[in-house]
């Protein structure tokens, strides 16, 4: 493809919607063509984002009928989903199967859970609910793109934010062997990973200056976890993951601890984390102790590891907006257009977030 692809973007007003946006807003080779949101259809998309009014001035919010019609009529898109769970699926096979019968192509990469899951049963047994397309499921590939380095269909679902941040750290411990099979995951997430709705959760008096967990060992991003880490590394391995909510709006820490099979120090297991991501450009291992704010708003992830002979920990640091969620998504696209993997997602941290 020599011009601009068309990309259009499901999700409304979501913040992994709007990140999407800056980002394509930053893209050499995609184009915004629409924005979902049936609830406010021809609002305009900078009320929504105030802060990409320079960006799309005129971008109003499209239907999902307009949309369906502009797919129809374009040879060659690239579909974005950021809607809610168990929302995702039935939006996305509406799309896919309107491009089909108008014999347009369009590449999906789908930021929701509904096609993380290699069965509608999986998926069921973590959401409790139907799941919206089951026949779609095996169009679709989960997988970090630095632990997969082609997607074997035509459409990709991106991990969670969580899952990604886990799976940096955790995989390279499996894949070559480090540790046993049993992983110990602490993980921090910023407010805006629990969306832009306001809840008890992100509401600021409640959550500034204060740390606490939720769904200790029973967090629904695990089974994705298990099943991306067997995928990535070939290994069956368990995870005992306790999340909590931090103090920020930005960004992600997470501890993956585990038992060693041989000593190591802490500087063989940064060569060895270091050697394990050196094709990868968003990844970067690190002797220092990662920090959110050296990643936060970008789409690179910093890791590092200490090792005490008999014991691991290695730490992980992304922004759950960007390379938990949208970032990783253009990486995906990227690749399925056929563009260089890094085309829009360069540019550094702001540092002071």
């Amino acid at each position: 493809m020599s011009g601009p692809v068309p990309a259009v973007v499901l999700g409304g007003t979501g913040y992994v919607a709007g990140e999407l946006l800056r980002l394509i807003a930053g893209h050499p080779r995609l184009e915004v063509a629409a924005v979902l949101s049936d609830s406010q259809p021809g609002a305009p998309v900078a009320a929504a984002f105030p802060h990409l009014s320079a960006a799309y001035p005129q971008l109003r919010f499209s239907g999902l009928e307009e949309i369906e019609g502009l797919l129809r009529r374009t040879p060659d898109s690239a579909l974005f989903s950021a809607a809610p769970h168990g929302v995702a699926a039935g939006l996305v096979d509406r799309l896919l199967a309107a491009c089909s019968g108008a014999g347009t192509h369009t590449h999906c990469v789908d930021i929701s859970a509904d096609f993380r899951y290699s069965s509608a049963a999986a998926y069921e047994a973590v959401y409790k609910h139907a799941h919206g397309a089951p026949a779609r499921i095996r169009e679709f590939t989960c997988a970090v793109p630095e632990h997969l380095q082609k997607s074997p269909t035509p459409h990709v679902a991106h991990p969670g934010c969580f899952a990604t941040a886990t799976l940096l750290a955790g995989v390279p411990l499996l894949t070559l062997g480090l540790t046993d099979t049993r992983l110990f995951v602490t993980g921090i997430t910023g407010s805006t990973g629990s969306g832009r709705k306001p809840v008890e959760a992100t509401h600021h008096p409640l959550r500034h200056s204060d740390l606490y967990t939720y769904g200790a060992l029973s967090h629904r991003h695990v089974p994705e976890i298990v099943a991306c880490a067997k995928m990535a590394s070939g290994v069956d391995a368990e995870f005992n993951f306790v999340p909590h909510s931090g103090p920020f709006a930005r960004g992600i820490h997470v501890t993956v601890q585990a038992s060693l099979k041989k000593p190591m120090t802490s500087a063989q297991a940064c060569e060895a984390l270091a050697a394990y991501y050196r094709e990868f450009p968003f990844v970067r291992v690190t002797p220092a102790a990662p920090r959110i704010k050296d990643v936060a708003a970008s789409n690179y992830a910093h890791l590092s590891a200490a090792a005490n002979g008999t014991s691991i920990a290695v730490m992980a640091v992304l922004d759950n907006l960007n390379k938990g969620a949208a970032g990783g998504a253009m990486q995906w696209m990227n690749r399925l257009l056929g563009f260089d993997e890094t085309a829009g997602l360069t540019a550094a941290a702001p540092g002071w977030t």
